[in-house]
């Protein structure tokens, strides 16, 4: 099954690469289950396919959060993601997404639907009241609870082009996940080699990265086995694209294919593997 690609532009070179930040959100339900949304058709990239919540990171998440959020500073941000400063504003817009796309607050506050709509209501309009709303609601963010994992640099080529941080969080409780029925036109929680075998029959479009984190996401079958390996902070391992023209399976270090496979065309890094991981 061929992966979802936008339609390449005349001239790559001149697409801007833009700060994004995107969520695998699990949750332990008769095994495993990551938190997937479905992009919709008209949308320029990665139209139709399942992808985890996420977006852009916009120059005006780069704001206070001293009292909007607790568990990371941005100091410790920034040394996560090899930057001088200004980490946190990563954490800030990976939260902003998920409640905007997915409906699901990272937060230890107990915060009413009504107050969580109110919120997602008002981004969805201006994504500067994020900070502004939860401040007048009495909410923080937590920020420990998300975990980077994953970055992957778009390739060159497609009309939109990101340096995407991964992330991992565990879904809040007592909160129930709904798309925003705008860009996202679906939502579900599954297992990840389920989305996978999906896939494989049709059923499922994917991106490429995607797959790749579903498969790191497969071989582990509780919330806590993969949070405790994603806080180990794991080395990092360099992904390399085999068959680049038929099927595109991005691979890690140790499976079959690699030593073989191109460097040059996925530009990305995983933390979030185990020795088990079969991209296959």
């Amino acid at each position: 099954m061929p992966y979802e690609h936008g339609t390449p532009v005349d001239d790559p070179d001149a697409v801007d690469v833009n700060d994004a930040a995107t969520v695998m959100i699990v949750r332990d339900h008769d095994g495993l289950e990551v938190l997937m949304v479905q992009r919709g058709a008209r949308l320029a990239f990665g139209a139709r396919a399942w992808v985890f919540p996420g977006g852009r990171v916009d120059t005006t998440d780069r704001v206070d959060l001293s009292d909007v959020a607790h568990g990371l500073s941005d100091a410790d941000a920034s040394h996560h993601l090899e930057l001088d400063s200004g980490g946190l504003a990563w954490w800030l817009a990976a939260c902003r997404e998920t409640l905007e796309e997915a409906g699901l607050l990272l937060s230890n506050n107990d915060a009413p639907t009504q107050t969580l709509q109110s919120i997602r209501d008002a981004i969805e309009t201006d994504p500067t009241s994020f900070v502004p709303s939860l401040r007048n609601a009495g909410l923080q963010l937590d920020l420990d609870s998300l975990v980077d994992v994953a970055r992957f640099i778009t390739p060159v080529g497609p009309p939109r082009r990101f340096d995407t941080r991964f992330f991992l969080a565990e879904a809040p409780a007592g909160q129930v996940a709904v798309h925003d029925d705008g860009e996202m036109v679906d939502l579900t929680w599954i297992r990840p080699q389920e989305a996978i075998d999906r896939w494989r029959a049709g059923e499922h479009p994917l991106m490429s990265v995607t797959h790749r984190m579903l498969a790191c996401l497969a071989p582990f079958d509780s919330v806590k086995d993969v949070m405790t390996l994603a806080r180990s902070r794991p080395e990092s391992r360099r992904v390399r694209v085999n068959d680049p023209h038929g099927e595109y399976v991005v691979l890690l270090p140790g499976e079959p294919g690699y030593e073989t496979a191109e460097l040059e065309i996925e530009h990305g890094w995983v933390r979030l593997w185990q020795e088990s991981a079969d991209p296959q």
